[in-house]
């Protein structure tokens, strides 16, 4: 009401405007009779037309190009209609020169409004309060840096002075955004700082807002940065960017998933959805790093009920308090309980009726399982057996697998008992008229942050303040967030026909040395002058790089691009019970050589280790006679 009362003031100082314009300030008498007449009508059009064109809507303060364009559009149907009436009422003899100048004045004086409020909103025709401000350079002068200026324009409460903006794109030197200008590229950095502080102006932080950036990119802006000897923030990806949340909030330090510049996944979440809401979904391994992760992920899309399954108390009651806060209506159901033993993990999904398995649990670490192949054999191997029959015998109809890259061309005890449970999973028989269970298998390589996984190692290496240990100078791996790994474990879930291995797009493989010296930059030292880098050689069993496939298998799109089916050789589920069978025979003599013998029969692309070398050489006579 109070923006239709100001749009009629506006038409009646617009036109007595466009009167005075035209008739050089001094308005005949003649004419006033017919400006008497033509106010009301004026009046009457402008405020009903700028109101069915939605130009009495708030959110002034918001005013974008997308406004204007509507209040023009708006003044223009308003001026039409009023010059209509004006002919039909008060006559040909009202002057005409005046609907256009009307028109003209009326725009400015609408949009000149909203502009006015929109600049004091942000801050540019109200004094700032005076606060401790934390002078800043933006490297960035795109839509991220613009919206990013106009936020801390804004809300001077937010602390931020904003020095001017760094850019690459060396088109945009000298350009003036809202008030601060583009003074060089990422590499004039520290000459730009330089010439701040002989002004006597200290530059207290450089804050990365390239949001689309890549790996490569965001290294050399970090080395930009730490040449100019300022610490430096981010903004997070456009993925992050679109939860809506204000940008400043946002800033945070430079992380190692900045430095591999991964690109966001896109989900078709309403097949996801369709397949676990409402439905009892079972995750093994739950405390874990992936396993609580997709406890997450599945929680997002309502199941009826979720089963965390794990065997190690404190990870159980810390992934279920999370869980609970994080998603109070969901019905969350803690079992502590170990995959290897085959009656509970039946009941378990028998009194529950579960739908869909998601078997996360597992031994993953190369060197220890390398000197524990019994317990690899019983977890890895005897334990997914174990859920994969509770599966097929109390009617599950999805069952997922996460295994891992190591599987290929094993060379490690873990991989080829990663590789083993693949083949138990693909030998399961294909449900028929979508009747049975769909087991599947999901291959990955290493995440970030995952319980065990480099990062975390190489933090606490800094914090002692190193060395930071690699294994070898040429040592490469695949790495994926953990959040992105689980995406697209749902993504995938949703695909199988059965039978499948999938395989998750992992990207361009990482020097682990290169991560290494990444990370004592992000700490604010620098490799090998501050913190040493040191080699220790290759362990037993570890490669120098992974591989996603075996040779001969048939590689299959899908059609999500970061996802692809390879499809290689299967055992027939006669096969593999028969071999089962004699593993546990084998199990129970507590042999390893004569275990390590027996895997080798279905995996004969395993490369054992010098010193399972050294067991199968001494054994083998001995193993072939058993």
């Amino acid at each position: 009401m109070l923006i239709a009362a100001l749009h009629g003031l506006t038409a009646v100082c617009s036109l007595l405007a466009s009167y005075l314009l035209r008739f050089e300030f001094v308005i005949p008498a003649s004419e006033t009779g017919l400006l008497l007449k033509a106010l009301p009508l004026a009046v009457a059009a402008k405020v009903i037309i700028l109101h069915l064109a939605g130009c009495d809507h708030g959110g002034w303060r918001y005013t974008s190009v997308v406004d204007l364009k509507r209040l023009l559009i708006g003044n223009v149907a308003a001026s039409a209609f009023y010059a209509a009436l004006s002919y039909a009422v008060v006559g040909a003899g009202f002057p005409r020169s005046v609907y256009v100048i009307d028109l003209l004045v009326c725009f400015l004086l609408t949009a000149g409004a909203r502009m006015s409020v929109r600049l004091y909103c942000d801050g540019l025709l109200k004094p700032a309060p005076r606060i401790a401000e934390k002078q800043v350079l933006l490297y960035g002068a795109g839509a991220a840096g613009m919206t990013l200026m106009r936020e801390i324009l804004s809300n001077p409460s937010l602390g931020y002075r904003v020095l001017g903006f760094l850019d690459d794109d060396n088109r945009k030197r000298g350009v003036n955004i809202m008030g601060a200008t583009v003074l060089g590229t990422g590499r004039e950095a520290a000459r730009i700082v330089e010439r701040f502080q002989r002004r006597n102006r200290q530059v207290d932080e450089i804050v990365i807002a390239m949001p689309s950036a890549t790996g490569r990119q965001m290294v050399e802006a970090l080395a930009n940065c730490r040449a100019a000897g300022v610490s430096c923030k981010t903004v997070p990806s456009m993925g992050g960017l679109l939860t809506g949340k204000v940008l400043t909030r946002q800033i945070r330090d430079v992380s190692v998933v900045d430095l591999l510049g991964r690109d966001p996944v896109h989900l078709d979440e309403s097949v996801i959805r369709e397949s676990i809401q409402g439905r009892v979904v079972m995750v093994t391994g739950a405390g874990g790093s992936i396993g609580s992760e997709l406890c997450r992920q599945i929680s997002s899309f309502q199941p009826g009920r979720l089963i965390l399954f794990e065997r190690a108390e404190s990870d159980l009651f810390r992934i279920h308090l999370d869980l609970r806060n994080q998603f109070p209506d969901v019905s969350l159901v803690p079992q502590i309980g170990d995959i290897r033993e085959r009656q509970l993990v039946d009941e378990v999904v028998r009194h529950y009726g579960v739908d869909s398995i998601f078997h996360a649990a597992a031994y993953k670490h190369v060197p220890m399982m390398e000197a524990h192949l019994l317990e690899a054999v019983k977890n890895n191997i005897v334990g997914t057996r174990n859920v994969v029959e509770a599966a097929l015998q109390n009617g599950v109809s999805s069952f997922l697998m996460i295994s891992s890259d190591k599987a290929v061309n094993p060379t490690n005890i873990m991989g080829l008992s990663k590789r083993v449970a693949e083949l138990i999973v693909s030998s399961m028989p294909r449900p028929e008229d979508r009747r049975g269970t769909r087991f599947v298998s999901v291959r990955f390589g290493n995440v970030l942050g995952s319980n065990g996984s480099v990062v975390p190692i190489f933090k606490e290496q800094i914090a002692a303040g190193g060395p930071v240990t690699v294994t070898h100078p040429d040592v490469t791996r695949y790495f994926m967030t953990i959040p992105e790994a689980v995406q697209l474990v749902l993504q995938a879930s949703t695909m199988g026909k059965g039978s499948e291995i999938f395989v998750l797009d992992m990207g361009e493989p990482v020097r682990v040395v290169d991560l290494a010296r990444n990370m004592i930059r992000l700490s604010g030292h620098e490799p090998d002058e501050d913190i040493e880098i040191r080699f220790t050689g290759l362990r037993p069993g570890e490669k120098l790089f992974e591989e996603l496939i075996l040779t001969g298998e048939d590689i299959l799109p899908t059609y999500h691009e970061k996802i692809r089916i390879f499809c290689g050789r299967q055992k027939e589920p006669e096969f593999m019970t028969h071999w089962l069978n004699r593993l546990d025979v084998l199990l129970g003599r507590h042999d390893e050589a004569a275990v390590l013998q027996h895997m080798r029969q279905i995996v004969p692309e395993y490369e054992p280790s010098e010193k399972w070398q050294e067991r199968l050489g001494d054994n083998t006579r001995r193993v072939a006679a058993v």
